[in-house]
């Protein structure tokens, strides 16, 4: 039983895939980094991106999958290819019947750090200690999907208590 985190974003996605720990832990299954081509036109990069998400969801079928909510950032080139791969997320999920849920960053920063204005850094150090990494992992978007699954463990206890049966 897994809960897949996504960091949107269509340049960098990261995700990561983690197992109900006892403690409220996790355990990484897998952590990493999709990525589309800048030298493609927008469609192509979203269509990619689809087949790598199809393919994560297919590999290790998750219960759920918890996104970043989008806030408008500054860059509205950013947070529009942000929201593109957000929604498409979104969408894989739920037409494969997964249940879908969404934090906000300062949700996340929160329950994964303590504190809603965590830095990247601290999120980083807290996704090491709380999966009990051997380092720090790299770069922030691979972490922010750890803390993302993270955050909904911490939001579901039943998924905590499955983990803790085994």
């Amino acid at each position: 039983m897994f809960v897949l985190g996504i960091d949107p974003g269509l340049s960098r996605c990261g995700y990561a895939v983690v197992e109900p720990a006892p403690r409220g832990r996790g355990r990484a299954v897998a952590m990493g980094i999709l990525r589309t081509s800048t030298d493609d036109e927008v469609p192509r990069r979203l269509a990619q991106l689809h087949t790598d998400l199809s393919e994560l969801l297919d590999e290790f079928r998750p219960v759920v999958v918890s996104v970043e909510r989008i806030f408008f950032q500054n860059n509205i080139r950013t947070a529009v290819g942000v929201a593109q791969a957000s929604g498409l997320a979104l969408a894989l999920a739920a037409g494969r019947n997964i249940a879908v849920a969404q934090y906000s960053p300062s949700e996340v920063k929160s329950v994964v750090a303590g504190d809603g204005q965590a830095d990247k850094v601290q999120v980083q150090e807290m996704v090491q200690i709380l999966l009990g990494l051997a380092e720090r992992p790299t770069p922030a978007d691979m972490a922010d999907a750890a803390a993302l699954a993270l955050c909904h463990l911490a939001h579901d206890p039943g998924l905590r208590m499955v983990g803790a049966g085994r």
